[in-house]
């Protein structure tokens, strides 16, 4: 059966693919729907309509994609992965319970969860809200772009893996474009007089912990995956490296280490060969990776520092990147520093450097 029909003002054309019925909107003319109809004919006899003969099942890929997560990616990678498809998924149901094959999944179909991720209510986590009753005082109208720009990318990287393994012929993200992201918050990060004040309210099992966070700039897994292979006393050098227990989130580097942080470090190895012969440098008593709960000591620790708004790890990640580059220190440096992959998200700090980028004009004379 293939058709054309019309429903309100839109001309729509119903075909049958491979046992399955697609009905879609092609638009106000009945001439060009026509067409499309000819068109899709043809498409389905010389068997190019878009569907692959490995298709399948929207829900049973997705399976197979957080599967291949858990075997090739880190726990917390998974998890961001599989928190995003159940968006995708509930978003499925909700407006398009007509797809059951992920090849029917298409460009119109993510513009339009980018639509709705904008304007339907969401929590501060950026999780969606499921009715009007949980709409509370803490939700808000609308996802942040760079959230639904992330979501967005996690789901170009699926749909690439079901390319690879022959379930589709092209993205449906390829020609998504990304939002312009004008309400994300500034990063925040803590002065000179915070970052004093955290290290005295430190423990003494936190203080090591926090202060290579501020003097070398690390994420936190890789602080807490870090072991003392990776250190060089002699070339002043913590590398960044993949093992067999973990890998790092962009790649391999090195990061230098400066003087106070080289002291601390020695006092810690020093202490470790005595006491624990880890093979970690932040390790539990039992000599395995730490498991300390960084997020809740931390705010702990702020509150009796009386530092506001420090409620994540990443804070201090970021304080070391905002105070290299407020010292002067050009944007590609911090970048390779710091293991971003685009100078993009470097590009975060740019507003702190106002004196820095007015001194590199001035060294131009022409004339």
């Amino acid at each position: 059966m293939a058709r054309i029909y019309k429903r309100g003002k839109q001309w729509c054309i119903d075909i049958r693919v491979k046992g399955r019925r697609i009905r879609r909107k092609v638009g106000t003319s009945k001439k060009i729907a026509e067409l499309a109809l000819k068109d899709a004919e043809v498409k389905i006899a010389r068997d190019e309509f878009g569907f692959t003969k490995n298709d399948i099942g929207t829900e049973k890929f997705f399976e197979r994609v957080l599967e291949y997560s858990r075997t090739n990616h880190q726990p917390t990678t998974t998890s961001r992965y599989r928190a995003v498809i159940e968006h995708f998924l509930a978003f499925l149901k909700a407006k398009y319970s007509g797809i059951g094959f992920v090849s029917q999944v298409t460009t119109e179909v993510i513009d339009r969860y980018k639509t709705t991720r904008k304007n339907n209510w969401t929590n501060p986590n950026g999780q969606p809200v499921e009715s009007e009753d949980d709409v509370r005082e803490y939700t808000r109208r609308g996802a942040r772009a760079h959230t639904i720009n992330f979501e967005v990318g996690v789901l170009r990287t699926v749909f690439n893996l079901g390319i690879k393994w022959g379930y589709l012929r092209e993205n449906p993200t390829k020609n998504v474009l990304k939002l312009k992201v004008n309400d994300a918050k500034p990063a925040r990060f803590l002065t000179k007089d915070e970052c004093r004040r955290l290290l005295d309210a430190s423990s003494d099992d936190l203080y090591p912990i926090y202060f290579t966070f501020l003097n070398s700039g690390m994420r936190k897994a890789e602080l807490e995956n870090l072991i003392w292979d990776d250190v060089d006393f002699e070339r002043r050098k913590i590398s960044i490296r993949r093992k067999e227990f973990w890998q790092p989130k962009t790649g391999e580097r090195e990061i230098p280490i400066g003087g106070q942080l080289l002291e601390l470090l020695r006092r810690l190895k020093e202490g470790n060969d005595q006491h624990l012969q880890s093979d970690f440098v932040f390790s539990h008593r039992d000599g395995g990776k730490i498991r300390t709960k960084l997020r809740e000591q931390l705010i702990r620790t702020a509150k009796q520092a009386d530092i506001d708004g420090l409620t994540k790890v990443h804070t201090l990640r970021h304080t070391f990147a905002s105070h290299l580059v407020m010292s002067g220190v050009d944007l590609p440096t911090v970048q390779k520093l710091m293991g971003h992959s685009d100078i993009q998200t470097t590009m975060i700090y740019a507003h702190l450097a106002p004196e820095h980028l007015a001194d590199a004009v001035d060294k131009l004379e022409f004339g």
